[in-house]
């Protein structure tokens, strides 16, 4: 009979070295090294990094569980029969990336019938990442140092700590810059140190909560298994545990409900399934 656990940390620990390999192929062209950015249909960069590092993912993933699917941002899903999904996304803030700002990440979330059972955040350019999976906490690791426990703060409000989002495009998109106003002003401070990153201070205390308006599947699979082991929540915004809304929010768990006040003034997003 199939182990559950056994077969979740074979997945755990194939992810965080794949993830690392695919940060580390993505740094031979952030440091330097030529590339094409090209404009996809929602006008967002896409670049040989993207493409050559969630080659890398599958192909690891495909060698060592070749009946697990896979849904990744750069290339069409890939069927299979077992009960895991991996989500990948080979580097979350391209933006930044093209920009030569290190604050972007590559992710990897694993999901099994469905629910969000582990998820690597790896940060190449900064060497950081955080990895959890569930009942076993998350964990952090800077350089080659020991790992250590994960842990959300405890602030108590919004006005105790940072808050972060990725970019105003989202907000202004949705006509809710009035939202972001009062989630700033009721904040100590506000800073868009966005993507994957803003997610992972939350997770390792740094910041009280990460909000984003409009987020993707492989924006989000990896967060959600780490902030709740983290001690923390990651939401849509009206509060429901999920990560196929459209939109996230990450916190320590203790300002999620101020936060809630303010986005569910917001009409909800409709997406569609993948």
């Amino acid at each position: 009979m199939p182990d559950f656990a056994s077969d979740l940390a074979e997945r755990l620990e194939l992810a965080v070295d794949a993830a690392y390999e695919a940060g580390k192929r993505t740094l031979q062209y952030f440091q330097g090294q030529a590339y094409t950015i090209q404009r996809k249909s929602d006008n967002s960069p896409v670049t040989d990094a993207d493409r050559e590092a969630e080659i890398l993912l599958r192909d690891r993933i495909i060698a060592s569980f070749p009946n697990d699917q896979i849904i990744g941002e750069e290339f069409p899903n890939r069927d299979g029969d077992s009960l895991f999904r991996w989500i990948v996304d080979p580097i979350d803030g391209t933006k930044s990336f093209i920009s030569g700002v290190p604050l972007y990440g590559t992710l990897i979330g694993i999901q099994f019938e469905g629910k969000g059972v582990a998820g690597v955040i790896e940060m190449p350019a900064l060497d950081e990442r955080v990895f959890a999976s569930q009942g076993q906490g998350a964990w952090y690791v800077q350089g080659r140092q020991p790992r250590q426990r994960a842990r959300v703060c405890d602030c108590a409000q919004l006005s105790d700590g940072v808050l972060l989002t990725s970019e105003f495009a989202g907000w202004q998109d949705r006509e809710i810059l009035d939202l972001l106003q009062d989630l700033q002003q009721a904040s100590w401070f506000t800073r868009t140190w966005g993507d994957c990153y803003g997610y992972l201070l939350v997770a390792t205390g740094r910041a009280v909560a990460m909000i984003d308006p409009v987020l993707n599947l492989w924006d989000a699979a990896a967060v959600q298994p780490v902030l709740e082991e983290a001690g923390g929540t990651f939401t849509d915004w009206s509060g429901q545990p999920t990560v196929a809304h459209g939109e996230g929010i990450g916190t320590n768990g203790h300002v999620l409900t101020e936060i809630l006040k303010i986005t569910k003034r917001a009409a909800p997003r409709v997406v569609a399934p993948e």
